[in-house]
């Protein structure tokens, strides 16, 4: 009978209704990490997607809209929660900017445990305390984040007794250069630089190379210094140019000096060595 059915026909209807529910909800979610990312994701976050470019400082007229977006994607996601805290110290909201910071890190964010040596390092917001900086710098730079690596090398001892250790800013490098392109180019500089070690174009231009192909401004910058001298390498002028117009497209501004260069060759001085004009072609 009709009638003796319709106990289960509700609860396949109920069923229907949460199979749509949860990828509704899963959606309404990404959404928020969608939008939260959009206005506060940093560029140099190893958690970050990579189609996320990320923003160096969050707009002034977007704090508010990414505090809503991130605290509701906060729940889920570490890196949201890391943003948070972004868009709270943006709002010089310290305490809760720390907050936020103590919660990412806690499940994993090394980017929040990089800001939050910061301010123990400084003494912005909180007591100054260097051992929980460099400890915070140590445990970001295990996990591969290229800013603690290069904090915790700046960073020196209790009272600043000890000085940087560079060597050991290439040993954590390297482990993070295998996947993070920002470890691939501070490896990179240092290796060309003979910072910490021996001099090694070749290796540098690896690196920088491994890096230009994820799209990074620096390491694009880089290889077209390294091809137009033929540093590490061949020598080629046409992809200098082209590695140059690259780096240049994402807002490098060394690498649009250097295109500048590149059109304008020729420098005409006054007997006292300063610049008149550049013949350009």
């Amino acid at each position: 009978m009709p009638g003796r059915n319709l106990p289960a026909m509700r609860k396949a209807l109920c069923a229907i209704l949460l199979t749509f529910a949860a990828p509704l909800a899963a959606h309404a979610q990404s959404a928020d990490l969608v939008l939260c990312d959009r206005l506060a994701a940093d560029p140099s976050d190893p958690d970050k997607p990579a189609d996320v470019k990320g923003v160096a400082e969050i707009a002034s007229a977007d704090v508010a809209t990414a505090i809503k977006f991130c605290k509701t994607a906060a729940g889920a996601s570490r890196r949201a929660m890391f943003e948070l805290g972004r868009a709270y110290a943006a709002n010089r909201q310290t305490a809760e900017a720390m907050a936020a910071w103590r919660k990412a890190a806690d499940k994993g964010s090394s980017a929040a445990m990089v800001e939050l040596g910061v301010l123990y390092g400084t003494g912005s917001g909180v007591a100054r305390d260097e051992a929980q900086a460099r400890k915070l710098f140590e445990k970001a730079a295990q996990a591969g984040n290229p800013r603690g690596v290069s904090n915790l090398a700046a960073l020196g001892g209790a009272g600043g007794a000890a000085p940087a250790d560079p060597a050991r800013a290439r040993e954590l490098l390297g482990k993070a250069a295998e996947t993070n392109a920002e470890a691939q180019y501070q490896l990179g500089l240092m290796l060309a630089s003979g910072d910490g070690g021996q001099k090694d174009d070749v290796a540098a231009r690896a690196l920088f190379e491994k890096a230009a192909a994820q799209n990074h401004p620096g390491a694009l910058e880089r290889m077209g210094a390294f091809a137009q001298e033929g540093r590490g390498g061949p020598k080629d002028a046409a992809a200098a140019k082209a590695y140059y117009e690259r780096a240049a497209a994402l807002g490098d501004e060394d690498a649009k000096k250097a295109l500048e260069r590149i059109r304008c060759p020729y420098a005409i001085k006054n007997k006292q060595g300063q610049l008149v004009t550049t013949l350009c072609f």
